[in-house]
């Protein structure tokens, strides 16, 4: 009887080890370029859009890996603003970021039906 619980807590500590270690871990994807880290930022706009609206985006990247907006050159200021409020301080990952310090990106918004 002594030797059927011990094979049974062998089987049971075998088997647990065996299923703790062949899950993966669900990971958050992080976007791999600035570009994309910016795309997944402006998602959702709390306004509506009449016209498509065309902007360069001047940024910066600080020393806590933190976007910097230095200017965005469109004509629509909603749109300023609202690229504004969403990047300016957004931390970004290293991979995105890469050896540049100073971006220009382009970005195109457009209507909403």
């Amino acid at each position: 009887m002594k030797t059927l619980k011990m094979l049974v807590l062998v089987v049971a500590i075998a088997f647990s080890s065996v299923l703790a270690a062949s899950t993966n871990p669900i990971e958050e994807a992080q976007p791999s370029t600035l570009t994309e880290a910016v795309g997944d930022l402006l998602k959702n706009p709390d306004f509506q859009l009449t016209k498509d609206v065309n902007a360069v985006v001047d940024l910066i990247i600080n020393e806590n890996d933190e976007m910097v907006v230095i200017s965005v050159s469109t004509d629509n200021k909603a749109v300023e603003r609202y690229i504004k409020n969403r990047l300016n301080y957004k931390k970004l990952s290293k991979d995105a970021i890469g050896l540049n310090r100073s971006f220009k990106v382009p970005i195109k918004m457009v209507e909403t039906n």
